[in-house]
């Protein structure tokens, strides 16, 4: 597990913290879960509701197999932390600490919350495919489509709060976010960043879910959609 980045005693120096597959899995998803909400409530759109929906799947299954195996800051074993590490790091950020001058801990990955919210939204994810796969599978389904529904707005609001908290710890610790998610860099200690970007697996990731996403939205998988 990596160790939190103070910064201390050295010039920031901009290193690859976050490998190209981790960052085309997060815009794609990101895409995949936004317009599958959006396009939930028409039937004219359904086949896109489809192919967004299956691809997020995809993505999470891919995105577990890379925690195992991927690059320093994509794995589990660097962000998964206990659940009382995540509760004093977001105790961090109350004003009683601040007020007492305590130092909140910079992460170059996810910080010990942000490590469970990365959890949580894969599980819902992989939760809003299942029932919505089960509530098409069979029309009189009303109890599963009903929870596939409640999954879907639940994921809308985790990542409203992902949002929000990239803001807040975007501002306190005067970096970018957005733009680290974009070209995969950070400020760091000399070292501190990873050897490559896998850009050739990134590439492969990105054209792999875009071929699938609309081999599902021209109905090549029947089985999916009927």
């Amino acid at each position: 597990m990596s160790a939190p980045n103070e910064l201390a005693g050295e010039a920031p120096v901009m290193q690859l913290i976050w490998d190209l597959p981790t960052r085309v899995f997060h815009w794609l998803l990101a895409a995949c879960v936004l317009g599958a909400w959006l396009t939930a409530e028409s039937e004219r759109s359904r086949m896109v509701h489809f192919a967004l929906g299956y691809s997020a799947g995809l993505l999470v299954a891919w995105r577990l197999v890379w925690g195992f195996v991927g690059s320093r800051y994509a794995r589990f074993s660097d962000f998964v932390r206990s659940p009382f590490a995540a509760v004093g790091y977001l105790r961090g950020y109350l004003p009683q600490a601040r007020r007492a001058g305590q130092t909140q801990t910079h992460y170059l990955g996810h910080n010990p919350a942000g490590g469970w919210a990365v959890l949580a939204l894969l599980a819902v994810v992989a939760l809003a495919v299942a029932t919505g796969y089960v509530s098409y599978q069979d029309d009189s389904a009303d109890l599963w489509s009903g929870v596939h529904e409640l999954v879907g707005n639940g994921i809308i609001v985790l990542v409203g709060l992902h949002v929000a908290a990239v803001v807040v710890t975007g501002v306190l610790h005067r970096e970018n976010l957005v733009r680290a998610m974009v070209n995969g860099c950070k400020r760091a200690r000399s070292g501190e960043g990873i050897p490559g970007a896998f850009t050739l697996l990134g590439l492969v990731l990105a054209a792999a879910v875009l071929a699938f996403t609309w081999q599902v939205y021209t109905g090549v998988f029947p089985a999916l959609t009927t």
